[in-house]
């Protein structure tokens, strides 16, 4: 696994919901249906730099195994694709300077989901960026995904903002009725089946569907548009814990970024303000190998220099000698 990691500056738990800085951070989902032909990737950047979006999540970026990548331009792309060779699904999150400099540690996990954490002001931002099986996918493959993403946000320190986002497949639909910690006044469509298992996930882990929170009109709720033109979904979501909704401003689809996907960008805008990630200046005690001192090639350099210490302890100084 290709992990990259520095150390961080824990956040205070004791502040305010709000996280006080003016400045917004722009995050933004986006399945590009690939980044593997040529220009795409380029593409895909232009749009982002359009739209001044600091952190990217990409779906279906079809990359093979993982790594990262540095693009002419100066951002920094973390992706996790199959290991098999096979050009399909994959996920990717693309950073500006800024963002990239903000980045304390990245995990791919598969080629379904990849996880980043970066240090901000007042607390650390955990982002899961995922490309969910479709509704049509066999039970199995749906239960395996959402018990990875839930193994995941375990494991996410309590305080972080936490961020899920992606293509999820998921029709949420407008009836909130009992689930208003989950899907606010401003749903779309009717929820099927990926829809249940995502409001299931996000009232297991407290989590909010962003899109649903502001009074946008449809055309700017609809992710996704099927090739035949009739049916139109909001499949693409941005969660975020529910003690940190109120730091979330704005989530829509933006209709005018264009890679020649049949999916739209969504974009977010969040109240924080990234801050560089400071690596461990701890003062550490180096350790010496004395090992080697017993080894016998060292032992008979010591008994050497202890001779010629003796001699020189014996040698009369030179005063002595001219008397």
């Amino acid at each position: 696994m290709n992990v990259v990691s520095e150390s961080f500056l824990e956040a205070n738990n004791r502040k305010s919901n709000h996280l006080g800085p003016k400045e917004h951070l722009k995050i933004g989902a986006w399945n590009v249906r690939t980044m593997y032909e040529c220009g795409k990737t380029a593409q895909v950047v232009k749009e982002m730099q359009s739209y001044n979006i600091d952190i990217l999540g990409v779906s279906e970026c079809r990359w093979t195994d993982c790594g990262s990548v540095t693009t002419s331009t100066g951002e920094t792309i973390i992706y996790s694709g199959r290991k098999d060779n096979k050009h399909h699904q994959g996920v990717a999150i693309i950073m500006n300077e800024k963002a990239e400099g903000a980045l304390i540690e990245w995990s791919p996990v598969d080629e379904r989901i990849i996880v980043a954490r970066f240090h901000s002001k007042y607390a650390t931002m955990t982002m899961i960026q995922c490309y969910a099986p479709t509704n049509d996918a066999d039970d199995e493959t749906k239960r395996t995904f959402y018990e990875k993403l839930q193994s995941i946000t375990c494991k996410t320190p309590r305080h972080d903002i936490l961020i899920v986002l992606g293509d999820m497949n998921a029709k949420i639909g407008i009836d909130n009725l009992d689930r208003e910690r989950v899907i606010c006044k401003h749903g779309l469509g009717t929820i099927n089946e990926n829809g249940e298992l995502l409001v299931d996930f996000c009232g297991d882990n407290d989590l909010v569907i962003g899109g649903t929170l502001y009074p946008h009109k449809n055309i700017h709720k609809i992710t996704w548009n099927s090739p035949n033109g009739r049916d139109k979904n909001q499949i693409e979501h941005l969660m975020i814990n529910g003690r940190w909704k109120n730091s979330l401003f704005d989530v829509r689809a933006m209709r005018g970024a264009d890679n020649g996907s049949d999916h739209h960008l969504i974009c977010g805008k969040i109240r924080l303000k990234l801050r560089k990630a400071v690596k461990n200046r701890t003062n550490k005690r180096e350790i010496f190998d004395t090992f080697k001192l017993k080894q016998p090639e060292i032992l008979k350099l010591r008994i050497r220099f202890q001779v010629l210490e003796n001699l020189q302890d014996n040698k009369p100084s030179t005063v002595e000698s001219l008397e």
